[in-house]
């Protein structure tokens, strides 16, 4: 196949839906499907929306030779109008990789009804989606109703085995404070305020909190989080993988209590670590997490709650152990990486005249 993927930005970008599409991107290359990324710049949402009225864009994508044009629903402001005249003129089918929608994201009401109107008119103008998880294809299907599409997952898989249940046992039971770990850009979506107003409800000697991910998605955001940073708690930024991984088989329990998520490829990886994940109510986690087996699930408003459910794991490192085995073993049962790519890859070849005709 012949395929076209549009995004915003650099395909490397440090994100779930980046990385996404990346092991798509190389898993139909190694295929020996020939693809293009077609990366558009980030300028902001009104200049996105402009996008939808250059001819030389429109141009492009007319005369593209493609089997099949992929879109990152990330780029939706710039492609919801231009994809209605794209449809009548390209032989190529239009499928959107949704993994989630803005629409669930928290925005200021006065813009709410603009982005509402922008984003289901785009999901209208596509063929076909690639969902990330049952909540997302929900989620569409609410706006759109039913349309040809497939789910596959995430995978969990980005490093290899690293901990065996003994090694999980005795970590569980290592004394000393309960050793937290937070993976996420600094965005108020993932909910770290409010992970660390909940911990500032416990002895300071009962807990350490370390923050990895990028400090420079939001300025602001990140100097509210500075200004208020309790002495146990560190942020690290960004880390290579090498250095995550070491902090993941040290930790005792992932927590990202974010308002909202797609997916949440992170609660999977810990759990490979044999880590128990608390997530909160919003989205897709309760796709990953089984509550009181393998992690919990909070009310990410909950400062309360979630403050308890970490006390209570601090007390209990038995059941902190056999939470740990569950999650590896949830961990294990889940599709990988390439399994997960392949069932795309066989929507799109159905989906792609060319393919199955």
């Amino acid at each position: 196949m012949k395929v076209g993927l549009i995004i915003y930005g650099a395909l490397d970008t440090v994100s779930g839906g980046y990385l996404y599409d990346r092991k798509l991107v190389a898993h139909l290359r190694a295929c020996g499907d020939e693809v293009t990324v077609l990366s558009w710049p980030w300028q902001g949402y009104g200049r996105h929306l402009a996008h939808n009225v250059s001819r030389r864009l429109w141009h492009t994508l007319v005369a593209a030779d493609f089997d099949v044009l992929l879109q990152d629903e990330l780029n939706h402001p710039s492609l919801f109008w231009l994809n209605r005249w794209l449809k009548r003129r390209a032989a190529y089918p239009i499928v959107s990789i949704v993994h989630h929608l803005r629409l669930c994201e928290a925005h200021p009401r006065w813009p709410m009804a603009l982005y509402r109107r922008v984003e289901r008119a785009y999901l209208h103008s596509v063929a076909g989606f690639v969902f990330n998880s049952q909540t997302t294809r929900q989620e569409v299907e609410k706006l759109v109703g039913s349309r040809p599409c497939t789910v596959a997952y995430p995978g969990g898989d980005r490093w290899p085995p690293l901990m065996t249940n003994a090694a999980i046992i005795r970590r569980a039971h290592e004394p000393g404070p309960l050793r937290l770990l937070f993976v996420g850009n600094l965005i108020p979506r993932k909910g770290l305020h409010t992970l660390i107003d909940a911990l500032c409800q416990l002895p300071s000697t009962d807990w350490r909190l370390e923050v990895v991910g990028n400090t420079a998605v939001s300025p602001a955001y990140t100097r509210h989080i500075q200004v208020r940073l309790p002495a146990q708690v560190t942020l690290h930024g960004m880390l290579p993988d090498e250095a995550l991984a070491a902090w993941l088989c040290h930790s005792h329990l992932l927590v990202v209590p974010s308002h909202y998520e797609g997916f949440g490829i992170v609660y999977l990886e810990g759990m490979g670590f044999g880590l128990p994940a608390v997530g909160a109510a919003g989205g897709a986690a309760r796709e990953i997490i089984t509550e009181g087996k393998d992690g919990y699930i909070v009310d990410g408003a909950d400062t309360a709650v979630l403050a308890q459910t970490i006390h209570r794991l601090h007390q209990a490192r038995e059941q902190l152990a056999c939470m740990g085995l569950a999650a590896r073993q949830r961990f294990l049962r889940h599709p990988t990486w390439e399994e997960s790519m392949a069932t795309v890859r066989m929507f799109l070849q159905e989906i792609t005249p060319a393919a199955s005709g």
